[in-house]
């Protein structure tokens, strides 16, 4: 597993699994590298960095065998919390690539994510939600987040480049309505790394 911050208006954070530190100040958009940990059940506690009191999260989580996930922390401080992404493997064709969406705006409705001819490539995506995984060709794409439904762009994401034979997350995070604004990570994901 890895961790992603996504929580616009959180401090850097100290992560502890089952008491052993993790992650050392993580902060808003940062991911830690992928973990290797046995299958089970891990209690998860997350602090602003340098305390080790008063969590802002503690939370149990269970990694099942073989799996690959990121667990993104999201919410405003306020209502913080940790909500996992699994990576699913599936087949790939040679010289192809695997894209999904995930949601992680707060305060953002649910958007379609479109190429810039306004091609939907994701419709109607609520908070916390994620896609599974369309197959496109690798390139350099201009993607744009629009209003569920509208033509109305809120973010416009240029010059993407993309490989073949990989697993994309494209990731919303930030405001729309507030700063740190709207923006996208697009992390390659650690399925990619696993043997067809």
């Amino acid at each position: 597993m890895r961790i992603l911050h996504a929580s616009p208006d959180a401090p850097g954070v100290d992560i502890y699994a089952n008491g052993v530190r993790i992650a050392r100040n993580l902060r808003y958009q940062g991911f830690t590298q992928y973990l290797p940990a046995p299958p089970g059940r891990y209690r998860i506690r997350v602090f602003p960095t340098g305390r080790t009191i008063n969590p802002v999260i503690d939370t149990v989580l269970t990694l099942l065998p073989e799996s690959v996930t990121t667990e993104a922390i999201i919410g405003t401080l306020a209502d913080i919390q940790i909500q996992p992404f699994r990576e699913l493997r599936q087949p790939m064709r040679a010289g192809r690539l695997y894209l999904r969406f995930a949601h992680l705006s707060p305060d953002a409705p649910s958007v379609d994510l479109t190429l810039a001819d306004g091609t939907r490539l994701f419709r109607g995506v609520d908070y916390t939600e994620s896609t599974d995984y369309i197959e496109l060709a690798p390139r350099t794409y201009n993607f744009q987040l629009r209003l569920a439904g509208t033509e109305n762009v809120v973010l416009q994401v240029p010059n993407i480049t993309l490989r073949p034979d990989r697993f994309y997350t494209i990731y919303a995070v930030g405001f729309a309505d507030g700063r740190p604004g709207l923006q996208v990570l697009i992390p390659l994901d650690g399925i990619s790394y696993l043997p067809a």
